[in-house]
């Protein structure tokens, strides 16, 4: 069955390639949706695949990167969007 989730992630992940590796990622999986960053620091993602490949790219983004030092990530339910592939947004 085919979900879609908001991802709001807190903590240091700004500055440490969070972004292109949550793509990378995405893309490896094949999960759908985007990416971006926030004014407040945070980093907000909208991700759409089955259930149980968003579970494993939901345990990643708790990790994130190397540099990356995750506080929080807020998982919200939203209805399914159909994305086309997985992209960095910057608006």
């Amino acid at each position: 069955m085919i979900k879609s989730y908001q991802l709001i992630i807190t903590g240091r992940v700004q500055g440490v390639f969070y972004r292109a590796s949550m793509r990378d990622t995405a893309r490896e999986l094949g999960v759908t949706g985007f990416v971006k960053n926030k004014v407040d620091g945070s980093v907000y993602a909208e991700i759409e695949g089955k259930e149980e490949i968003l579970d494993k790219i939901i345990e990643w983004a708790k990790r994130g990167p190397g540099g990356a030092k995750v506080e929080e990530v807020k998982v919200i339910g939203q209805s399914n969007k159909a994305f086309m592939g997985f992209e960095i947004r910057r608006d």
